[in-house]
């Protein structure tokens, strides 16, 4: 069954086929193929040129036969609809907080018979709320617990969900944002969480330092564990306010990101702050999708120009759909 596919080395395969599922091109109905140094990754359409900018360098786009793939249960086939949730480590959760219970544990029945590497299923009880932006969950399905081990391009990643925000849908850009960072660059991670920027490009770019800096004790204390967990160089774990801190790391950075949606602009006079001259902020915002940009951009130039400094701005883009007709975007701007 001849199919177009990404031929990879081997030992990039887990990171570009994580990828491509994120994209949602990776096609399922065949099985990946392999030879001694490569894997074959099937695609159900050819990746638009954007697309290809968030995989690795090193693959190539080739013709390849394909066995196919014998079907397995998928929830869908048990529930005859597409449950909405997200999978972080062993944990199943639940998009939908106003899931009536009947439902909501039908599909946790569902998921736990179809995925093996499902042990829990979690609703949310409350939107991510509080400085430390955080969520109350209801576990409704398999162990009582919220903690869990997540995988992502070979870094492992402890939390405690109802104690720590994080989410897996992040992962491509995350790894974006590692193809700005050179070896010896000095990163400041402004709202760090557990550490999926922080600790990926601490492993993966030998920066000079990076510093991971975040409000909550308790992210801070799983920041912690996972920088041991990754055995991670070059990274300090800060507990603390990023405004605080910006003051003793002032003209520092050639990174800082600003992984905080909702109120990153609350922070850009320290990014400003933190930024050498040549520097990049990366920002992040949610913004409606009659103004993706312009406003987001005039915050950073307002900060900028504060500080007796200006910007270029090197890159704007969509990261996902928020809510209808709002997106959390991103904007690379490079501090003068």
């Amino acid at each position: 069954m001849r199919r177009q596919c990404i031929k990879v080395p081997k030992k990039k395969g887990e990171p570009v086929r994580r990828i491509l599922l994120e994209l949602e091109i990776l096609d399922n109905s065949v099985k990946i193929g392999a030879d001694q140094a490569f894997l074959y990754l099937p695609l159900t359409r050819e990746p638009a040129p954007d697309e290809l900018q968030s995989i690795p360098e090193g693959i190539e786009l080739i013709e390849f036969d394909f066995e196919p793939q014998e079907k397995k249960p998928v929830p869908e086939d048990l529930l005859g609809f597409s449950p909405v949730y997200e999978v972080i480590g062993d944990i199943a959760l639940l998009e939908d907080s106003e899931l009536d219970n009947k439902k909501a544990s039908r599909i946790a029945d569902a998921l736990l018979r179809t995925l093996p590497n499902i042990k829990t299923v979690l609703k949310p009880l409350t939107p991510v709320i509080g400085e430390f932006r955080v969520r109350e969950f209801e576990v409704v399905a398999g162990e009582t617990r919220t903690e869990t081990v997540h995988r992502e391009y070979g870094c492992r990643y402890k939390v405690d969900l109802a104690r720590a925000y994080f989410t897996p849908r992040l992962s491509t850009e995350r790894s974006r944002i590692l193809s700005w960072v050179k070896e010896g660059d000095t990163v400041v991670d402004m709202f760090a969480g557990v550490g999926p920027y922080s600790i990926l490009i601490a492993k993966s770019k030998k920066p000079l330092k990076v510093l991971a800096i975040d409000k909550n004790p308790e992210a801070v204390r799983y920041l912690r564990e996972n920088i041991i967990l990754n055995s991670a160089k070059n990274i300090k774990a800060i507990e603390g306010d990023a405004r605080e801190e910006a003051k003793k790391f002032a003209g520092t950075a050639d990174h800082v990101i600003m992984n905080l949606p909702h109120n990153a602009f609350e922070f850009l006079d320290s990014a400003v702050l933190l930024t050498k001259s040549g520097g990049i902020i990366h920002y992040y915002g949610i913004t409606p999708e009659d103004n993706l940009f312009e406003s987001s951009i005039e915050l950073i130039r307002t900060a900028a120009e504060k500080a007796g400094k200006k910007i270029e701005i090197l890159e704007k883009r969509v990261v996902r759909s928020y809510a209808p007709h709002q997106y959390n975007i991103c904007i690379e701007a490079r501090v003068i």
